[in-house]
């Protein structure tokens, strides 16, 4: 069998653009969906370049990428999640799809439009990208702030209002009443496969996926669950109905069992790999030329979401009985399409409902309001911040006692880590006050009687009420990078004086603690990794005074990284050096001062003639040959070999 040589160098080109994408907007800390899709472009046959010859046949591939994403939703589809915030989610969200298909076509009227095709816009903007907005709270861990919440809940609601809207949306058409009958008969189907799904789910898939669990063979539990997405998926094809709508009832059946995190665990590479090919495809199908000679409709879609769907949405969150803040950024999350616009706008082209040029359109607006999002999203949690709102019914429940605290602990962020300390000062009898932006965490604490302030804690009016000039130390512990070195500019700017801890999580962000001021940085992760290391030595019943001086030298070997992070950037590391006849011969440890005038620490000593000795005391004399191990940074560890001569 001969393969086909197009084929494969298509299938290379995807790949290829896909990983160049991914790359590009990983750099520029933007969702890898937008990379995708400007991979795509560039192998597009209407840019220059290498382009597909064959893109039908990778818009047939991009379907497994839909249906594998519908298939994935359905299994994390968290009803415990939607519970939490129910009354919002069930009643906002059903409520602001209908409001912004009814924005779209009465725009389209305003404008001109066919009544279908504004109809068509409102349905294809009016869900918002789960992934996007997925990554972003995560990457600002915001997940379980209320604002995240919030945001997590509605959107799993307009996923089921996206599966909705892809088996009508091609009944859609001339208010006949042979389309009203076809529109009756698609929901008729829908509600009808419930019946055999609800039946398949409770009684005839958990005795199957237990036997294929059973057997201990991956290969066969993965190939089990697919073979349970797609069979699905073809049913209900069968059927006349989507596609998508099989994929993700399919999904709800795996959510049932006990078996949905290993199946999502397996299932989640080869979704994304099919996914990364489905938003390239969407770039290929791009037609740039067509998008420029359409601008004002551009500008009119990309209007209707970041401004359209963020005042709606808002004002819903916000009549629901949310807070103005927690409103306003919900309505800012959800400002963006992102992969069930894409899918619904090729359900509508498919049937007829749109022309070429609004299907150009809806791509290049997707690209558009996913690259605004996250700059819109910052932006509008540092106003809310600033302006402190909160709502006049929360405000006493946002009130601080802060008359007449002094030599206090000014604590910025209280999630695990804020909270943890805030525990231990509690413990001590120690004063403190948090600054935080969730309105959950501030209720609670006002509750509790802990001075609390709601706000951002890089503005500077937030921590002058916080009693910046009157607290004995500030302890930063705000995950995203950028926030924590606002609040630590701003900190330093009120008291040059004061003390401040803060966390970091890589080297980029440690230095720009740094040179925001922080006078101790402490790395999470650094931690996390001494109490392993301490409780795997005495698991292993190693001598506790060894152990001690092991993470005694890791620890300070650590902090002496950080310390010198402004002059080099190398990290620390052991090396065995030969002991000639230079200065430090014939002198013992202590005398030789090897820790106070060289920064390293003396792991072992390999004497010349006789044993390894590990951790040697501070009188243990260094001879001529000794072979020394040390443990430094490289120019601490050059300037002892020099003295060593070595």
């Amino acid at each position: 069998m001969s393969a086909d040589p197009v084929l494969f160098r298509d299938l290379a080109y995807v790949f290829i653009a896909a990983v160049v994408g991914g790359a590009l907007a990983w750099i520029a800390r933007q969702p890898l969906v937008l990379g995708y899709v400007v991979g795509g472009l560039l192998i597009s046959p209407f840019t220059p370049g290498p382009s597909l010859s064959d893109v039908h046949s990778f818009e047939l591939f991009a379907e497994i990428g839909v249906v594998l994403l519908m298939f994935s939703v359905g299994i994390e589809f968290s009803l415990r999640d939607l519970h939490r915030v129910r009354w919002v989610a069930l009643l906002g969200a059903p409520l602001a799809v209908l409001l912004t298909i009814g924005l779209g076509a009465g725009t389209g009227a305003a404008l001109g439009w066919p009544p279908l095709q504004g109809l068509m816009v409102g349905i294809v903007i009016s869900v918002s990208s789960t992934m996007v907005l997925a990554r972003l709270l995560m990457e600002r861990g915001e997940l379980h702030s209320r604002h995240g919440r919030v945001l997590i809940g509605i959107s799993l609601v307009e996923d089921l209002a996206a599966v909705v809207l892809m088996v009508v949306t091609p009944e859609l058409g001339s208010l006949e009443t042979k389309r009203l009958l076809g529109l009756g008969a698609a929901l008729g189907k829908s509600a009808l496969i419930l019946v055999p799904f609800w039946y398949l789910s409770s009684k005839v898939f958990p005795p199957l996926m237990t036997r294929a669990a059973q057997t201990r063979s991956s290969e066969l539990f993965l190939l089990f669950a697919l073979a349970v997405g797609l069979g699905t998926a073809a049913a209900t094809q069968a059927m006349g109905l989507s596609v998508a709508l099989g994929a993700f009832l399919a999904g709800l059946l795996i959510n049932e069992s006990d078996y949905a995190h290993e199946i999502l665990a397996r299932l989640l590479s080869l979704r994304d790999a099919f996914v990364a090919l489905f938003f390239v495809t969407v770039g290929v199908l791009i037609d740039v030329r067509s998008v420029l000679s359409n601008l004002p409709l551009l500008a009119t879609m990309v209007a209707l979401v970041v401004v359209g769907k963020l005042v709606l949405r808002a004002a819903v969150v916000w009549a629901l009985g949310q807070p103005l803040s927690t409103s306003l950024l919900v309505g800012t999350g959800l400002a963006q399409i992102g992969e069930f616009s894409f899918v619904l706008v090729q359900v509508a082209r498919s049937a007829g409902h749109i022309s070429q040029d609004v299907y150009q359109t809806t791509l290049a607006a997707s690209l558009i309001t996913i690259l605004l999002n996250a700059a819109l999203f910052r932006a509008m949690e540092s106003w809310v911040g600033k302006l402190g709102l909160g709502g006049r019914r929360h405000r006493k429940e946002l009130a601080v006692e802060r008359a007449g605290l002094r030599d206090h602990v000014v604590l910025c962020g209280f999630g695990r880590v804020g909270s943890a300390i805030g525990e231990a000062l509690e413990s001590f009898g120690i004063r403190y006050l948090v600054i935080e932006l969730d309105p959950d965490v501030i209720k609670g604490l006002a509750a509790r009687g802990v001075p609390c302030l709601f706000g951002d804690a890089g503005h500077g009016r937030i921590l002058e009420h916080a009693g910046v000039d009157r607290a004995a130390l500030a302890v930063v512990t705000v995950p995203e990078a950028d926030r924590a070195r606002l609040a630590v500019q701003g900190l330093r700017r009120l008291r040059p004086d004061l003390p401040i801890l803060a966390r970091f999580h890589d080297a980029a962000s440690r230095d720009g603690l740094l040179r925001a001021g922080a006078d101790e940085l402490i790395q999470p992760e650094t931690e996390a990794a001494a109490t392993l290391i301490r409780h795997a030595l005495r698991r292993l019943e190693l001598p506790q005074e060894r152990v001690l001086a092991y993470l005694g030298r890791f620890r300070g070997a650590m902090e002496r990284a950080q310390a010198n992070a402004g002059a080099a950037e190398a990290l620390p590391a052991v090396e065995e050096v030969v002991m000639g006849s230079g200065p430090l011969a014939d002198q013992t440890l202590g005398e030789a001062r090897v820790r106070e005038r060289f920064g390293v620490t003396v792991v072992a000593i390999t004497k010349a003639r006789g044993p390894v000795l590990h951790n040697p005391t501070a009188d243990t004399v260094l001879r001529t040959g000794d072979r020394v191990r040390v443990f430094g940074l490289p120019d601490q560890l050059a300037s002892f070999r020099r003295e060593a001569g070595g």
